[in-house]
């Protein structure tokens, strides 16, 4: 009789979702369960780490108890536990790193803490055949990266944004402009009627030297020309977020050619064997931005490869699919949680005031 296959339960609290999910080594998702805290943070137009981790406290009990119901599965069912250790807002990685380690030590099961930034990593192997190695572009609220994927636990980062996050961007941008949180997807809808050639944004680092990102100037002018507008009552608003999109994704498709690059001068691959390269994170749902992207990797030969969406905003099978990835090495229950964790500890730092990890 064939051996069924692993089941791991992934929890992530990184941020502000709090999600639990069930995932089979043979890449089937039983469930992929999320409760949402974006209305009670679009009250303060951000992400307030102290209400967040109360929020995950109160919640994590019930996605688990949701995760194995969808499923049709109980706690006996599962083989092994996995939670974000880091990076992300302390409070909510705290709690489900406290809550994995209790269910693995009550079972006697294996504990797996994975790289929040590995989960979006490794993704793309859940959805899709993407064979190792691979180049990742992780755009998202918290970080903006490029990365050469070798393989589970080997990373070598490109680049890495000096300030801000595109999706930080987003965030700040639409916060000025009276738009509301999350940020991306109101930019992305009052884009849709705006002119993108109508305001003159800059580039910032477009045509430098490396892949390193930075979009605080970027907001800081948008700021500035709303202020000689005279503040967002009397503002273009859709020509002013047709204009900061299409900045932001020349900005990613600049960093993101020489990345492409890079790659292929360090992993040759012949005409037969079209490297891949990914998007993953949720600031890949914006649809401009994709099609950006997309003419990238065409013109450089590479197959473009993106999560479905449920896999690429935060979410739990991605944490439970990497932990899948090295299931023949897991973790001690004495790990502590990590407020940083790059996943490329060898990187150089850019020039800047400020690396995101």
């Amino acid at each position: 009789m064939a051996q069924s296959p692993v089941i791991m339960l992934g929890i992530e609290s990184s941020c502000d979702e709090t999600a639990a999910a069930i995932v089979a080594a043979d890449k089937t998702i039983y469930a992929n369960e999320i409760a949402s805290q974006i209305e009670t943070h679009a009250k303060h137009g951000g992400v307030v780490p102290e209400v967040a981790a109360r929020a995950h406290l109160e919640m994590i009990d019930q996605v688990i108890r949701d995760a194995l119901a969808t499923a049709g599965l109980t706690m006996g069912d599962i083989d092994a536990v996995a939670a974000t250790g880091g990076p992300g807002l302390i409070g909510g990685v705290a709690v489900g790193t406290v809550t994995a380690k209790a269910i693995a030590a009550a079972r006697q099961i294996p504990y797996f803490a994975v790289n929040h930034l590995e989960g979006h990593a490794l993704s793309p192997r859940l959805a899709d055949d993407v064979a190792f190695p691979y180049l990742l572009l992780l755009v998202s609220g918290g970080h903006t990266q490029l990365l050469a994927v070798v393989g589970p636990g080997d990373y070598r980062r490109y680049g890495t944004t000096m300030d801000d996050a595109a999706g930080e961007a987003f965030d700040k941008c639409a916060k000025a402009m009276g738009l509301g949180y999350p940020g991306g997807p109101a930019i992305e809808a009052a884009a849709k009627s705006g002119d993108a050639k109508a305001i003159a944004l800059p580039r910032p680092l477009k045509g430098s030297a490396g892949c390193h990102f930075s979009f605080s100037g970027l907001k800081t002018a948008l700021v500035n020309r709303l202020s000689q507008f005279g503040g967002p009552e009397a503002a273009p608003i859709a020509d002013l977020a047709a204009s900061l999109q299409a900045a932001i994704a020349d900005c990613l498709a600049d960093r993101t050619k020489a990345a492409l690059t890079r790659f292929r001068d360090e992993f040759p691959h012949d005409d037969a064997n079209q490297p891949a390269l990914v998007i993953a994170g949720g600031v890949a749902a914006n649809q401009h931005i994709f099609a950006v992207l997309q003419r990238v990797a065409a013109d450089a030969n590479f197959r473009l490869s993106v999560p479905p969406a449920k896999l690429c905003t935060d979410n739990a099978a991605m944490i439970a699919w990497a932990a899948l990835e090295r299931f023949d090495r897991p973790d001690d229950l004495a790990f502590a949680p990590r407020p940083r964790w790059p996943l490329d500890p060898e990187a150089s730092p850019p020039p800047g005031r400020g690396v995101r990890q």
